[in-house]
């Protein structure tokens, strides 16, 4: 089967509920079974501009890549029936605790496996939101990354984009085989059509383990994480607000709070 010109590869993260009640399991680890999981939001617009550049470039394929348990497969699903052609999932035991130092390894590993011409990344995750993993990942696969994009155009064997800040844009440019992470200004990510969703039942999903990545058990997970949470606490409930009845002096009662809290 003949290769397609363009090879993009989007590294997405199967996350909890951001409005449900997350918390932490006794390992102290994120508890993945006590809350609903889906596509990190912020890796729906990845995916997005991954399918614009393969559309615009016409001979092209996107990969969706994750790591995680039996349900993030939900997330690489999700990508598939907004548009990506196939997708990849890294299932082990041995994975859970993984820090970013870990999970790097383990998506170079299987981005290599994979081959790609173009990494597309979010700009974080929602649950972490350490915004690190795109840069330790560019950094082992030896690539350059051109990170925190609104825009993004991939022509003639290079990528440019522009990165904006608070107070200036920059043009930044990159020749592929690259990585780049885009930011939740790069552009809506579409609905999944019910054909797309239909179709993505069809599309292949390759499973892998840590043995098909030639990684050991003491690399990543707890074990080999670099990074440890050593204890937490539940957040407080929110206390009872200070309630102003207005019988003709509410305006002196708030007046007099607002001064005690050193608003005013």
């Amino acid at each position: 089967m003949k290769e397609p010109a363009l090879r993009i590869v989007v590294a997405v993260k199967y996350v909890p509920d951001a409005t449900g009640d997350r918390r932490f399991a006794h390992d102290l680890t994120t508890d993945r079974d006590g809350a609903d999981g889906l596509l990190s939001e912020l890796d729906e617009y990845a995916v997005e501009q991954a399918l614009q550049i393969a559309e615009d470039a016409g001979d092209a394929e996107v990969t969706v890549v994750t790591v995680g348990p039996e349900d993030a497969r939900d997330a690489i699903r999700k990508a598939l029936s907004m548009g990506a052609d196939k997708g990849v999932h890294v299932e082990d035991d041995g994975i859970h605790g993984s820090d970013a130092m870990g999970t790097s390894l383990i998506l170079a590993k299987a981005i290599e496996r994979t081959g790609y011409d173009l990494i597309v990344t979010g700009m974080a995750s929602t649950d972490g939101t350490m915004g690190v993993l795109p840069a330790m990942l560019a950094e082992r696969l030896g690539l350059p990354q051109v990170t925190y994009l609104s825009a993004i155009d991939v022509a003639d064997g290079k990528v440019t984009g522009r990165r904006d800040g608070d107070a200036a844009s920059e043009e930044l440019e990159a020749t592929l085989p690259a990585l780049v992470s885009v930011t939740d200004r790069s552009g809506e990510a579409r609905y999944p059509s019910f054909k797309g969703i239909m179709a993505a039942k069809k599309k292949p999903v390759t499973s892998l383990d840590l043995d098909d990545l030639g990684i050991q058990a003491d690399e990543v997970g707890l074990d080999g994480a670099w990074t440890e949470v050593e204890d937490a606490a539940p957040r407080p409930a929110r206390a009872r607000g200070t309630i102003v009845t207005d019988e003709g002096e509410g305006a002196g009662q708030l007046a007099e709070f607002l001064a005690g809290q050193k608003f005013i």
